[in-house]
């Protein structure tokens, strides 16, 4: 995607080692990418959350799914596993993976 942005900008490209650009190349202002951020979420239909929350959610979700820590820590580009497991997840309980069986049950609607 940032290619496409590249030949668009042509001699306006600003070269950097950042993943996220705008479309010249350029660092993204925050309240920019902030902005851009509640968009999608509206755009979704999501409440809004903080874009830092979204790494709890995802390792929420991969602790709910049952996925190893480790691999979530490489998902999570955590360095040590004691901060996935300590400061993101919550391992869940018999009676938290019955709940989130009915909820997934409940979301996919009827058969």
């Amino acid at each position: 995607m940032q290619e496409n942005a590249r030949e668009k900008a042509a001699d306006k490209w600003h070269v950097s080692d950042l993943v996220f650009t705008t479309r010249n190349g350029t660092p993204i202002e925050p309240r920019n990418f902030n902005r851009a951020f509640d968009t999608h979420c509206r755009n979704a239909g999501v409440p809004r959350i903080r874009v830092h929350d979204t790494r709890h959610t995802c390792a929420s979700f991969l602790a709910a799914l049952d996925v190893h820590p480790r691999v979530a820590m490489r998902v999570l580009r955590h360095s040590q596993i004691s901060m996935t497991m300590d400061v993101y997840t919550q391992i869940p309980t018999p009676e938290t993976r019955k709940a989130l069986d009915r909820l997934n049950q409940s979301l996919e609607g009827p058969d």
